[in-house]
């Protein structure tokens, strides 16, 4: 019996969230779509965060994801911009959790890895490779839809492993996950 699984992937951003979607049927990878929700043109922050929910909830009931893969924020040394990409995550997630589709969050050097083998890839050279495995014709213009793409990829090859991203179904799974990190003194 064929096994089938959806994966969204979403790059979170207040300019742009890109975002990609693959469709896994016996452990093989198929692409459904990559597109980008363009915000530049709005000025208010909470006009953003709206509709980066409303497209995140539209995106889980078109096309109802199994689970979701998102990228996380990289640490950078301008807090604003790190306060407001963390804003842009938090509502695609509730997004996702308002429609019970379990989500694990990937470092962007995690997401990289995964898809080029080198976590210092560039937006350009994960594209190439997205762009050779799942034999795409053509590339979008701007890469934030190709990083959504590459955070359910990455989500499909991590698949089985113990540690995958930060996925947390509370403090004692944490725990079990961490047991290395516990002082147990």
């Amino acid at each position: 019996m064929a096994t089938e699984k959806i994966i969204l992937g979403i790059d979170p951003g207040t300019t742009v969230m890109g975002f990609g979607i693959i469709k896994v049927v016996n452990k093989q990878m198929h692409f459904v779509q990559m597109n980008e929700l363009m915000l530049r043109k709005y000025d208010d922050p909470y006009t953003k965060l709206k509709l980066i929910f409303e497209r995140t909830l539209e995106l889980i009931d078109t096309f109802h994801p199994d689970e979701i893969a998102i990228e996380a924020p990289f640490f950078g040394k301008n807090v604003q911009s790190m306060l407001k990409l963390g804003r842009a995550q938090g509502v695609a997630m509730a997004a996702g959790l308002s429609r019970q589709v379990p989500i694990t969050e990937y470092m962007p050097k995690k997401i990289k890895m995964a898809i080029t083998g080198n976590g210092n890839a560039s937006k350009e050279q994960v594209a190439k490779m997205l762009q050779s495995v799942l034999k795409l014709k053509t590339l979008p213009k701007n890469l934030d839809s190709t990083d959504g793409l590459a955070a359910a990829v990455c989500h499909f090859y991590n698949e089985g492993r113990v540690e995958v991203g930060k996925s947390y179904t509370g403090w004692e799974a944490f725990v079990k996950q961490n047991a290395d990190k516990i002082n147990k003194q």
